[in-house]
């Protein structure tokens, strides 16, 4: 698998490093929940709701937001791959983020090298989602629908060193 990019650099401080290894899984569930987190990491409530804004903004940060188990309300999740010419990369990555229905995506070193993640109300609405972009990058798509849920989480918790638990 490709290395990630370095996630504390030039972009982002030991507060951030904080911030995301906190709220990683484990969003609390109360009337302020940005408040109680800039308690528990000695922050001002707006710092922690700018930063987030800061971080997804540039990039560091690809979402901040809850995941559903969408099949409980009737829609459908498939793990999705292509063999995407290196050349091409990036501006098919870009094309396949814009969908609205793909929640992440990352690169591998794999002859399938694009993996991401469709989620819609319906199989049919993934059906169409996968066409629109084979027929706009000219590249076929593999699906790998969900067959059993595991429960499992993976977290990464940031490096001691620059702050992070």
């Amino acid at each position: 698998m490709t290395a990630l990019p370095a996630l504390v650099g030039p972009d982002i401080d030991a507060d951030d490093a904080r911030l995301i290894d906190r709220l990683h899984g484990r969003f609390p569930l109360v009337d302020k929940p940005f408040a109680a987190v800039a308690a528990e990491l000695g922050l001002a409530e707006d710092e922690v709701l700018e930063r987030l804004r800061q971080l997804l903004a540039r990039g560091v940060l690809a979402r901040f937001g809850p995941l559903f188990q969408i099949e409980s309300a009737g829609g459908c999740f498939t793990l999705a791959a292509m063999r995407v010419p290196a050349a091409r990369f990036a501006a098919v990555a870009a094309l396949v983020n814009a969908q609205p229905e793909v929640g992440h995506s990352y690169r591998r070193d794999h002859a399938l090298n694009l993996w991401f993640v469709l989620a819609a109300e319906s199989a049919e609405r993934v059906a169409a989602v996968q066409a629109q972009i084979e027929q706009q990058t000219g590249l076929d798509m593999l699906t790998f629908p969900r067959e059993r849920d595991y429960g499992s989480e993976t977290a990464t918790p940031l490096p001691a060193q620059h702050g992070a638990a």
